[in-house]
């Protein structure tokens, strides 16, 4: 078994506890309000704009047998920049205040997130930061394009108002093949449970995040 598979089955369960939030079942199911999808824009930006600073401390604690991988970080860095301002983008696109949300402060759950993986990064291994990596993109394209389109029919928004959505569904196919390819050249044991590791508790926390979230009807 290649160590993405592995991976993948070591995180099973962490993962059913993630799409078992009640928001995404909710949201699946139809059930939908402006105030749950600014909400989770919301943490999306406190947490997508943290990508690149994430991205920069990883490769810069690389040890040089992972030259090859600092190399992917460098590519990644330049497809990631930016993405907070989508997000911002969609929420002036909901009528809601942007600025006020790039001003504001995160929910627990998401300080505790971003928190995490920047301590995994700087006192265990930066090989942890790819668990985070699989977490949010291979949630993304299990996720992402089918809520954009549930989202907007019931809540008649405007295509603009998903250009988070959308283009993470789409462009994340493309990163999860490569992170396939990364993933599978790792072969050290201490590397791939720094992973596993983390994995693992990124998904309990992007879980907890949706968790945090208001649902339909109790906003």
């Amino acid at each position: 078994m290649s160590f993405y598979d592995s991976l993948l089955e070591q995180t099973s369960n962490e993962r059913h506890y993630l799409l078992g939030a009640p928001i995404i079942q909710q949201a699946m199911r139809g059930q939908v309000s402006l105030p749950s999808y600014l909400a989770f824009l919301t943490e999306a930006y406190h947490h997508v704009k943290h990508t690149v600073p994430l991205l920069m401390a990883c490769g810069a604690r690389l040890p040089e047998r992972l030259e090859w991988l600092r190399e992917a970080i460098a590519e990644y860095i330049e497809e990631e920049y930016g993405h907070q301002e989508w997000i911002l983008n969609d929420i002036r696109a909901c009528d809601g205040d942007a600025e006020a949300v790039r001003r504001g402060t995160p929910r627990l759950a998401t300080e505790l997130m971003v928190s995490y993986v920047y301590d995994r990064i700087a006192r265990h291994n930066p090989v942890s930061f790819f668990g985070m990596v699989q977490v949010l993109e291979g949630t993304s394209i299990a996720l992402a394009t089918q809520a954009a389109g549930i989202i907007q029919e019931q809540l008649q928004l405007p295509a603009q108002a998903f250009s988070y959505l959308t283009s993470h569904g789409s462009l994340d196919l493309e990163h999860i093949e490569l992170l396939k390819t990364l993933m599978n050249r790792l072969d050290d044991p201490a590397d791939q449970a720094a992973v596993v590791h983390t994995a693992k508790v990124v998904y309990r926390l992007y879980g907890d995040i949706f968790r945090s979230l208001p649902l339909a009807g109790e906003e």
